[in-house]
């Protein structure tokens, strides 16, 4: 299991294999076995079967080529409406709108899906995270018909690897381990070794070669505001109002 959680690499290109819904409704209930706070298990999973919203979910998110050969193409939503209903069946309302309730809704979606793709990597799939959901999720979420409280958190795509990646090199342990509390004086000493063996990595992948260390690609990436729309968005859907 460690050596399978230490392999994993984004898979962007995938075989002609399908996966048949019996297969994915197994991974899927394994995953569901996941933590997930109080127990509401806070989300929803949309299978993509239609070509037009799969080629519709591939444009709005900025990755087309991500759906063109994958085995299954998902839409993961935190999603309070199922509790909204449940907690209606009893004569109450939900609240809802709370910080702590837009944490445990977008937890429990991320445990869920990170438990999927084990599951589907210990079966030999490869999967990829669609962050780019987020580029349009007021279309994304008119496309599949998404109610209040219920929230387009990124798509996957999964399929068979026609090629695989390799492994990027995770940030050291001890950067991201604190004893007794908090060390930040720790972290530049450890960025310059970081730094290098990302630039090496970059320098001797297969494909897509580049001469960057990873210090270089944050500092390309946090200065600039990113999808600014989504509090509002996130707002509009009944989440973040207190």
């Amino acid at each position: 299991m460690i050596d399978l959680l230490t392999s994993h690499a984004s898979v962007r290109k995938y075989t002609d294999e399908p996966i048949s819904d019996e297969t994915f409704h197994r991974l899927l209930h394994s995953a569901q076995h996941a933590a997930s706070s109080h127990f509401v298990q806070a989300y929803s999973v949309i299978q993509v079967k239609d070509e037009e919203k799969k080629q519709a979910l591939g444009k709005l998110s900025k990755n087309e080529r991500q759906f063109d050969t994958a085995a299954l193409s998902l839409l993961f939503c935190a999603d309070l409406k199922r509790g909204q209903q449940a907690v209606e069946m009893h004569d109450k309302d939900i609240v809802g709108d709370t910080v702590e309730d837009f944490i445990v809704a977008t937890a429990d979606t991320a445990i869920l899906a990170q438990n999927f793709v084990v599951a589907a990597e210990a079966e030999g799939y490869g999967i990829c995270y669609i962050g780019g959901v987020r580029n349009n999720p007021k279309e994304i979420s008119k496309l599949f018909e998404l109610p209040d409280f219920v929230i387009p958190l990124f798509g996957m795509t999964v399929g068979v690897p026609a090629e695989k990646n390799e492994v990027k090199p995770r940030l050291p342990v001890e950067s991201i381990v604190h004893v007794d509390g908090y060390d930040e004086h720790k972290y530049m000493e450890q960025l310059r070794a970081y730094d290098a063996t990302f630039n090496e990595y970059y320098q001797r992948r297969t494909r897509n070669k580049k001469n960057m260390t990873w210090s270089e690609t944050m500092a390309n990436f946090w200065p600039k505001k990113r999808r600014a729309h989504m509090k509002e968005f996130v707002q509009s859907k009944g989440f973040l109002k207190d």
